[in-house]
């Protein structure tokens, strides 16, 4: 179930995509991690410390893989979770897995422009992650991804 709050988050991770250099072979994705407090933990976006690096990766990388405060943690991210990768050896999904995080807030699935049936949801919510998406702001999300999407 979201909430305003959640509307509030990730209008911040759609701010922080339009600040990742566009690139002809992957999306601009920011993410926020938000403690239980309401309070920001950590963020990340797409390319942020390399042209490999995604939002979800890049957010969770600037944390001690022990932090507390993950485990009642909320992850926003414009892009669900990518399940298939070439250039890491951990998904993002796989990453937020082990990070403990159980509450995830998407604003759209990935589509199959370079995944042919992303899973990142799915896994989550086998792994009894609760998944939220925010379908009303998928548009916005997609709008930072025009230079792939045409």
């Amino acid at each position: 179930m979201s909430t305003d709050t959640d509307r509030v988050w990730m209008a911040a991770a759609i701010e922080l995509s339009r600040r990742c250099p566009p690139a002809g072979g992957a999306y601009s994705v920011g993410a926020v991690i938000v403690g239980a407090d309401g309070n920001e933990i950590s963020y990340g976006y797409s390319r942020e410390t390399d042209l490999h690096v995604h939002a979800e990766e890049s957010a969770l990388s600037k944390l001690s893989g022990s932090d507390a405060r993950l485990v009642n943690a909320t992850l926003y991210s414009t892009l669900e979770p990518c399940s298939e990768r070439k250039s890491r050896p951990l998904t993002c999904t796989q990453l937020v897995l082990r990070s403990g995080i159980r509450r995830v807030v998407i604003a759209w699935r990935e589509p199959d422009l370079f995944v042919g049936d992303c899973v990142g949801v799915e896994a989550l919510r086998t792994a009894g992650v609760e998944v939220v998406e925010l379908p009303d702001m998928a548009e916005e999300a997609r709008t930072v991804n025009v230079h792939l999407l045409g």
